[in-house]
């Protein structure tokens, strides 16, 4: 998306003095990245802050009832495997609206969307504690998700449009960080409240939270510099997403991140169920408390810049694979602290993974990259939605090692596609060392 100003009117009127020389003229070419934000520019931290809380709430109001899936079990008499779909109906709904609203985005401005996505989705949030039944629970969740949808649509562009190429990585690592705060504050929060006061009490926390964060959002984030309006109709949005899905590196990448979410999904989704049954036998409250370790997400994906620097974005994946593979091996055990550290490898692993994949597919994309980051949502969330639904059909039918052994499958999915990557590199390479060498 070319910026709508990048400094190149003040470059040419210099280059169109009289005082200019021709070698001037050329020596002075535009800068694309003039104008962007940059850390410690001003700006960047508003931004931050914005996004930051945009993604709290994000998450915060996606897996509201995750970790009050027993509560809601027991109050209103249905199966893991029924009331997983409080939580899949959401993020299939967000799958499936992320797509349209991307294309939205490109009419209205990320910006306006994004605020508009978050205030419904908010508000939506303050209804749901008051569903009378698990089918009208299940059918607000989904509404909630298409709201919820414009957000993931719109933030990954406006960070590829607004923030220097260079600090891409940092900066959606910060979004994604706003993300694992809202998935471990709306699970603590909705933990104790719910033991307190019972789970719709609990979900009514959830949506003042994000009403806050809404309001926050809407003071904090700074006007697009360099969104450029454009209307995006149902063939030319068509041709796009054909475009993007061509592209090997960007299926690839979509792939990865629909598999670690899986992952995620089912373990999330179902831990709860484990802990408050034997042998662990854990009050609401304690579960609730389990999601602490979401701490590490923050920590894991704000590093993934670093850690890309150091091992490439390859290795980054390798090392998120190995990491969660662990930790779900970890979970298999009867201990309570083994459990814990399994949870805290499989949430490092998964937002560092997470962070890399989704910040690649905003850099590869050098056109419609809202298209582009909605592609990648839509199979991370589908992933999502699967892993719910499928590691709770797997906890109910065999156990806490069925969810575990889906998990696993997933994650040598991922690590197939990675290494596929990495030999198409060597042999790339090694193709143009005989071509220089010749």
């Amino acid at each position: 998306m070319p910026p709508a100003d990048t400094g190149a009117s003040v470059t040419d009127r210099a280059a169109a003095s009289p005082q200019s020389s021709p070698d001037s003229s050329s020596a002075a070419a535009p800068d694309p990245e003039a104008g962007k934000l940059r850390p410690g520019g001003p700006g960047y931290r508003r931004m931050s802050f914005a996004l930051f809380a945009a993604g709290v709430a994000t998450f915060a109001l996606l897996y509201s009832t995750q970790a009050l899936l027993p509560a809601i079990s027991a109050d209103l008499g249905v199966s893991p495997d029924q009331a997983s779909w409080t939580v899949s109906a959401a993020t299939f709904g967000l799958a499936l609206g992320v797509i349209p609203l991307s294309a939205v985005s490109e009419r209205f401005g990320r910006r306006t969307l994004m605020t508009v996505s978050l205030s419904v989705a908010a508000l939506i949030g303050l209804l749901v504690p008051f569903a009378p039944s698990i089918d009208a629970l299940i059918a607000l969740r989904g509404i909630q998700g298409v709201a919820l949808a414009g957000l993931p649509a719109s933030a990954m562009a406006f960070l590829a449009e607004e923030v220097r190429a260079k600090a891409l990585v940092a900066a959606i690592g910060l979004f994604v960080a706003g993300n694992s705060i809202g998935g471990m504050s709306g699970r603590i929060v909705t933990g104790w409240v719910a033991q307190a006061w019972g789970w719709r009490a609990a979900l009514a926390a959830v949506g003042v939270l994000a009403v806050v964060c809404a309001v926050v959002f809407r003071l904090l984030v700074p006007k697009a510099r360099h969104f450029v309006s454009r209307s995006v109709g149902p063939r030319a949005l068509a041709r796009t997403l054909g475009k993007h899905l061509a592209d090997p590196l960007l299926r690839r990448l979509y792939a990865i991140g629909g598999l670690f979410m899986t992952v995620f999904g089912a373990v999330y989704t179902v831990i709860g169920y484990r802990l408050v049954s034997e042998p662990f036998n854990l009050p609401q409250g304690i579960v609730g408390s389990i999601f602490v370790v979401y701490l590490v997400g923050t920590v894991s994906s704000a590093a993934a810049g670093k850690l890309v620097a150091r091992v490439g974005r390859r290795g980054a994946l390798y090392l998120a694979v190995g990491t969660t593979s662990t930790g779900l091996l970890l979970t298999l055990s009867a201990s309570v602290g083994a459990v814990l550290a399994g949870l805290i490898l499989i949430t490092a692993g998964f937002f560092a993974g997470h962070a890399v994949a989704s910040s690649s597919v905003s850099r590869t994309a050098k056109t419609a990259r809202a298209q582009a980051s909605a592609l990648y949502q839509c199979a991370y969330y589908v992933g999502s939605s699967l892993g719910g639904a499928l590691g709770a059909a797997a906890f109910h039918a065999v156990g806490w090692e069925g969810t575990v052994l889906l998990g696993l499958a997933a994650l040598l999915g991922a690590a197939s596609i990675t290494l596929y990557a990495t030999r198409k590199a060597v042999a790339e390479r090694r193709l143009l060392h005989l071509e220089k060498a010749a």
